[in-house]
């Protein structure tokens, strides 16, 4: 490794230690799906696949009662909004 690869390593792990979990999750997932990339170009594939992301397993009704939608919901949006006149 080279003096400035060095830098920007550790650069990089004293910023993602500053993220949230969540946040560390995103960059892991992003940095393989650049490596993903990296891979596909260098094997001289045509075709682009989707990685897939590491998730974690999603609970049903872990929301249920938190949003709500106006009764209006499918009525057509008066000509003021689209004009930009309220």
């Amino acid at each position: 490794m080279t003096s400035q690869t060095i830098d920007i390593v550790e650069d990089l792990l004293e910023k993602l230690q500053k993220l949230l979990p969540e946040k560390q999750e995103q960059v892991l997932a992003f940095v393989e799906f650049l490596l993903f990339q990296q891979n596909q170009s260098t094997q001289g594939s045509g075709l682009a696949e989707v990685a897939p992301l590491a998730t974690e397993q999603r609970v049903f009704g872990q929301y249920r009662g938190q949003i709500w939608m106006s009764e209006d919901f499918n009525e057509p949006l008066p000509d003021e909004f689209w004009l930009g006149e309220s």
